[in-house]
């Protein structure tokens, strides 16, 4: 007889295998999308046996939220289909090549360092139905980050615990213009590396490129418009005066985008 827990991963695995059109009998699928898929279907088995908590300062039903790991503060709302990833600021002026970083990797140059890895909110991503794109390349030329466009609101609580909230772009200001960042973000899913020594893979976003406003080949979300990671040429910089002081406790909610 199948567990309470075994029931919802079948269900979960058979749901996925219809989104994405694979075969799990196939020798020749691709690795990278079997991985993320397996860990949500595995953190979706655990939140089932009743390892979930959520966000005390989410204002909706208890039920709608699902913790996708134990050690990652990442939950899923499968009804909004919203990914919600806790974090804190850790930067609140001055130049940036990321918005947002797993705690941990990149902090002087992200304005808010999450308590997850990057993996987990791609798992997160692919379960309420994006699908990854390309990332930026290079060579032999430039090529703009491709995927589905995917919009970050922001929620904390200020300095009065007065509840507050806004879009993540308007903590970001475009030194061009001296106006918020105009462009959504896309999902384009960064990509594993392997250690030919060990064999062991590692997504590459985990070592900080969560969430870009430089381009990273690397990135889980870049923007899809030209921006320098060159050190003398960032275009982007942390909204002073907007940002909430750093430690500020902060969720992100990510959503595909609808406009």
């Amino acid at each position: 007889m199948e567990s309470a827990g075994i029931r919802p991963l079948r269900r979960f695995v058979v749901l996925m295998r219809v989104w994405y059109n694979i075969d799990l009998r196939e020798p020749a699928m691709n690795r990278n999308a079997t991985h993320l898929l397996l860990s949500v279907a595995i953190a979706v088995v655990s939140t089932c046996c009743g390892c979930a908590t959520e966000p005390e300062s989410r204002s909706r039903p208890k039920s709608s939220l699902t913790r996708l790991s134990k050690s990652d503060r990442v939950w899923l709302d499968a009804d909004r289909k919203e990914v919600v990833v806790a974090g804190a600021v850790v930067l609140d002026r001055g130049p940036i090549e990321l918005f947002a970083c797993p705690k941990g990797t990149k902090e002087h140059e992200a304005v808010v360092a999450v308590d997850s890895k990057a993996q987990v909110v791609h798992a997160g991503l692919l379960a309420i139905g994006l699908e990854p794109g390309s990332p930026v390349s290079f060579d032999p030329e430039y090529v703009a980050a491709k995927g589905p466009a995917v919009r970050i609101r922001l929620r904390w609580k200020d300095a009065d615990g007065k509840p507050r909230e806004a879009d993540a772009r308007q903590w970001i200001r475009d030194t061009r213009t001296n106006q918020p960042l105009a462009s959504d973000w896309v999902f384009v899913g960064s990509s594993f590396w392997k250690d030919e020594s060990t064999g062991e893979e590692f997504y590459q976003a985990d070592g900080g490129d969560l969430v870009c406003v430089s381009n990273f080949p690397t990135a889980t979300l870049d923007l899809p418009i030209s921006s320098s990671q060159s050190n003398e040429a960032l275009v982007f910089e942390a909204m002073e005066g907007t940002v909430p002081p750093r430690g500020t406790e902060v969720e992100m909610i990510l959503s595909a985008a609808r406009d």
